[in-house]
């Protein structure tokens, strides 16, 4: 269906008739119209990149229960905002979390800017999350386009252009039913966002149920089920390492915590190799001997966005001094002892609170 045969106006009121029966109820929504707070907008965004809605309620209400407002997470250490963010991935989401809060705090009087230019300053900002928070928060018009908004433009026009080179095509369309409408712009980008969730779901939608049906050249040729199209995906790379758990005669692990740069930056894990692609084992340790007492668990295996990861935990019992003498020198100054029954696996990435479980049970 071309762009010209759609009326902009009646698409946006068939789909905000929908909304105002069906929308969904969310943590970071307010009801009876009145629009979410910014910061809120901004947390919500930024825990849904590259993470289920269900997955990050809890999230987003544990850390508005800690940090109220911009300016607590502001004054917020970094190390506590990355270990409430423990289990979400994507790790660099929450330092740029904390570091957009002080921004804000610091130099703009604890308030969001309304300006997108000023927006995108903010670190971890990007066009989409500012589009968002302008839209939602202040309801502005803005083309808001996340996977739910690219999905069913691609099956309103029956876009054939593989994705991901299509979803530029999508955006474009999408931008089609902004305008210059008057107000509610803040209900019809969470409109489209719920259509695409509920409705207009990747696989198997719900067409006879869709508000906008009539507008759809997917729906009418029969084609919904098999838009958007995808390029074949590349086979994700496979990485392989060895994580060394030390326990003392004092019933400690030795702990570090990660570089300030690279993957799981500033987190809490145990000490590990290089990831490599070949299934080499390469020494942490300085000079094993034999008569370390040393034990193979079961490996664990994890999922990166761009590769796997299987790790090969080893157990290893030394005298506290003699393990602190074994280490490499870039693990020295970064480490430390902490008791196992006191160790928070909620406080650790996805990867290490795997091991944490099974070295307490070759231990507890």
């Amino acid at each position: 269906m071309s762009v010209k045969k759609i009326n902009p106006q009646d698409f946006r009121q068939s789909l905000l008739a929908w909304f105002d029966k069906n929308g969904r109820e969310l943590p970071w929504r307010y009801k009876g119209g009145a629009h979410p707070n910014p910061y809120h907008v901004c947390l919500s965004e930024i825990m849904l990149q590259q993470t289920t809605v269900q997955a990050v309620k809890d999230y987003f209400l544990s850390f508005i229960k800690i940090w109220p407002t911009v300016s607590d997470l502001a004054n917020a250490r970094q190390e506590d905002v990355t270990a409430a963010w423990a289990g979400l991935g994507y790790y660099s989401r929450a330092r740029n979390l904390h570091k957009c809060a002080l921004e804000i705090s610091e130099n703009n009087g604890g308030a969001f800017p309304v300006n997108e230019a000023a927006l995108l300053k903010l670190p971890g900002i990007g066009p989409y999350t500012a589009s968002a928070i302008r839209s939602i928060s202040f309801n502005k018009p803005a083309n808001v386009v996340d996977g739910n908004v690219e999905r069913i433009m691609a099956r309103i026009f029956a876009l054939k252009t593989p994705f991901p080179k299509g979803k530029e095509k999508a955006k474009i369309r999408a931008a089609y039913f902004i305008g210059k409408f008057e107000g509610r712009h803040s209900d019809y980008v969470q409109a489209l966002m719920d259509l695409g969730a509920m409705i207009c779901t990747p696989k198997s939608p719900k067409c006879a149920l869709c508000p906008i049906s009539r507008y759809c050249a997917a729906y009418k040729h029969g084609l919904a089920e098999d838009l958007p199209k995808r390029e074949p995906k590349k086979a994700t790379p496979q990485k392989y390492g060895t994580a060394y758990i030390f326990i003392n005669n004092q019933n400690e692990l030795l702990l570090e915590r990660r570089p300030e740069k690279g993957l799981l930056a500033s987190m809490i894990g145990f000490p590990s190799t290089q990831w490599n692609e070949k299934k080499e084992r390469e020494g942490l340790l300085s000079n094993v001997t034999k008569e370390l007492e040393i034990k193979e668990l079961q490996e664990v295996r994890h999922v990166f966005t761009h590769f796997k990861l299987q790790l090969k935990p080893i157990l290893v019992r030394y005298e506290r001094e003699q393990a602190e003498d074994l280490l490499s020198e870039g693990l020295k100054g970064s480490h430390f002892w902490q008791n196992i029954e006191d160790i928070d696996a909620d406080h650790l990435p996805t990867l290490f609170a795997k091991i944490l479980k099974l070295v307490r049970a070759e231990l507890i």
